[in-house]
């Protein structure tokens, strides 16, 4: 079958974020056979309505409710009237994968979906453990966040703290409730309405993860913003976070919380 695996796998992907309803209708019809039908784990849909109906439900849920965005891995194999592909699902402002799905569909003549197959990936502790340490650091509860770390964690930033006591987050920490209390010092000195936090990359390899990304911050004491890039390097094990290293720019922090001469 002469056909472009890789844009018919983009479309398929791309219509679970579709918000329009009637473009969401009109691209089922363009993908999928009138009888057609997508089978979960849990469900099987047959028909365009039905498909409809599923799509229409997990975009309200997931992309409009949640903030997630699907995309497509650019991964499409495929032979004779079969191809197989990978969705990833993560948060729409910057994140680890929340979900992989991994899709197999058979096509007709016509090169319409006549069974589509959706496996869930089961996602790596490292990658799922990150996922949602950086989903409860977004919500802001200190203790919610603190849960996700062991009873003993290996604490590091970048600078010591003789050098900056005009930062009240920057203490020695390497309990739970010490990871609790930092996340309580960092909101309380900052304007939490004006926070501007961009996660650009998860790395993961075995246990260990790096995240990059953009922190853009208001003190309370001085109105003073400051915007810095950090790596933050953690390790996890048993399901929880071992290690946490922070490394930013501390100077741009300092600066910030130190009020300007008269």
């Amino acid at each position: 079958m002469n056909l472009d695996m890789d844009h018919l796998a983009d479309r398929y992907v791309s219509v679970w974020n579709e918000p329009d309803p009637v473009v969401r209708k009109e691209t089922v019809a363009a993908l999928w056979a009138a009888d057609g039908t997508e089978i979960t784990e849990t469900a099987t849909y047959r028909g365009h309505q039905a498909i409809e109906g599923r799509i229409a439900e997990a975009h309200e849920s997931l992309v409009r409710e949640d903030g997630f965005v699907f995309r497509y891995a650019g991964d499409a194999l495929g032979h004779h009237d079969a191809i197989r592909f990978t969705t990833h699902m993560l948060p729409a402002t910057g994140g680890g994968i929340a979900w992989t799905g991994s899709i197999f569909v058979k096509l007709g003549e016509d090169g319409l979906i006549v069974e589509d197959h959706q496996f869930t990936v089961p996602q790596p502790e490292t990658h799922a453990v990150v996922a949602e340490l950086l989903r409860r650091i977004a919500e802001g509860d200190p203790d919610r966040i603190a849960e996700l770390y062991a009873p003993v964690v290996d604490w590091r930033v970048s600078w010591p703290v003789e050098h900056h006591p005009a930062v009240p987050w920057i203490r020695p920490r390497s309990t739970r409730a010490d990871v609790a209390e930092h996340f309580r010092a960092l909101g309380g000195h900052c304007v939490p309405t004006e926070a501007r936090v961009r996660v650009e990359g998860t790395f993961v390899d075995g246990r260990c993860a790096v995240v990059t990304g953009t922190s853009s911050q208001v003190v309370k004491d001085t109105g003073k913003r400051f915007t810095t890039a950090f790596a933050l390097h953690l390790a996890v094990e048993d399901g929880l976070v071992t290690q946490y290293h922070v490394y930013e720019d501390s100077l741009a922090v300092v600066e910030a919380f130190t009020a300007m001469p008269e």
